[in-house]
């Protein structure tokens, strides 16, 4: 740290760390004081008030003082404050896209953030759910693509960690989960069977173990990608599995419904960390409509994707 800041100086990392926050808020909306931003980026005052200063000189924020009410943001300049705060592209990550339905969203996602602020956008494919989510938290990425049920899962375990930005409702994510059997004369878990799990995927492993409940059986780790090709060779027995895939693949295998109310695993929504000062311009750029919209032409195959 001590290298950074002979390199940039304690003015410009003020203004790096104040123009991060502030892109925290929009237009109309009470900022920090000084004081607040004082104890919340460890600065001494006089740097975060010349941090200030150097973004109202440069017009990157309009801030308009109102007594005892404190001072609003009036004007932003949101290329200018995201020049100040070394935001130079978003990177974002999501699931493999190995379905219609995910090439839809990626699509989608890619369509709807293109904007004015010359900030590219650039996603990566990575398997489980906990590893982009991982991702995240080390701050490698700025967003990551999860299913809702994934999201609440964590959140319930990490409540200070990271926090859901956009969803996009029901069947965005994945059609529904299934019971694949390599039995095709079998219709429910049984006692002995060799089960696959994958323990990267939170909605994979945790309904598979609800569907196993009560059940003795063996639990094999498998690499998600590989677990279709597993099932057919008879390696395991039974498995749970996004069933979009294996329609894509127009691979047939015996499946069974999974019976729940639950429709938080086909649900796409985007999660970055905690306070993460970038959430707000996330909901800025991402129009969910359009997302959706470009997702169904996808799917009806009107339109190439494109990601």
């Amino acid at each position: 740290m001590m290298y950074y800041e002979d390199l940039m100086g304690k003015n410009a990392i003020a203004t790096v760390k104040v123009s991060r926050e502030l892109l925290k808020y929009s237009v109309g909306e009470r900022i920090p004081t000084v004081s607040e931003f004082v104890e919340s980026l460890g600065l001494a005052r006089g740097t975060v008030q010349n941090a200030i200063k150097t973004l109202i000189n440069h017009e990157a924020v309009r801030i308009e003082s109102k007594g005892h009410l404190g001072s609003y943001i009036v004007k932003k300049n949101m290329r200018m404050l995201l020049k100040f705060a070394g935001v130079r592209m978003l990177l974002g990550t999501m699931p493999l896209p190995y379905s219609k339905r995910y090439e839809g969203l990626a699509s989608g996602l890619i369509a709807s953030m293109e904007n004015n602020y010359d900030l590219p956008i650039n996603l990566a494919y990575m398997r489980g759910s906990v590893n982009r989510i991982s991702m995240v938290l080390q701050k490698r990425y700025d967003f990551a693509v999860v299913s809702r049920y994934a999201a609440n899962h964590f959140c319930e375990k990490y409540p200070d960690k990271i926090e859901i930005v956009l969803g996009f409702g029901p069947g965005s994510y994945l059609s529904s989960h299934v019971i694949m059997f390599h039995n095709p004369n079998v219709n429910e878990i049984q006692d002995g069977m060799k089960v696959g799990t994958d323990s990267t995927s939170i909605d994979q492993k945790e309904l598979t173990q609800s569907v196993c409940r009560g059940k003795k059986v063996e639990f094999i780790e498998i690499e998600y990608s590989r677990i279709i090709e597993r099932i057919i060779s008879g390696d395991i027995d039974a498995t749970v599995m996004n069933i979009d895939e294996a329609n894509d693949k127009h691979v047939k295998i015996h499946t069974q419904p999974i019976q729940s109310g639950n429709l938080d695993n086909t649900e796409a929504v985007l999660v970055v960390a905690k306070e993460n000062e970038i959430s707000s311009l996330i909901k800025e750029l991402v129009d969910v409509e359009t997302v959706l919209n470009i997702q169904r032409l996808v799917l009806e195959e009107k339109i190439t994707p494109s990601y």
